[in-house]
């Protein structure tokens, strides 16, 4: 996905959403083999499309971010699993 699509996805999602994805991103793939990759696809997202950083930002003090900090650690969730967890909460 292109820096472009990727900001066409997460643009107009719920800032929590955002920035629960970029922590989990950042904290998942800190020490993995495809760290580089990865985390230097989100750094191209966030270079393009400046405005996404502080919409994520935005999220960071969601009562649904900390919930989530409070009760799991980022790393101990693979990804369709913390997705679909932040997406129940979200819509619940």
């Amino acid at each position: 996905m292109s820096p472009d699509e990727s900001y066409h996805e997460l643009r107009d999602a719920d800032p929590a959403l955002v920035h629960l994805i970029f922590r989990w991103l950042r904290k998942r793939y800190r020490d993995h083999e495809a760290a580089e990759g990865v985390l230097g696809r989100l750094a191209e997202v966030c270079n393009a499309h400046r405005d996404i950083t502080r919409h994520a930002k935005a999220g960071q003090d969601d009562p649904v971010v900390h919930w989530f900090e409070g009760a799991y650690k980022y790393k101990d969730l693979e990804a369709t699993e913390f997705i679909d967890l932040i997406v129940e909460k979200l819509e619940g």
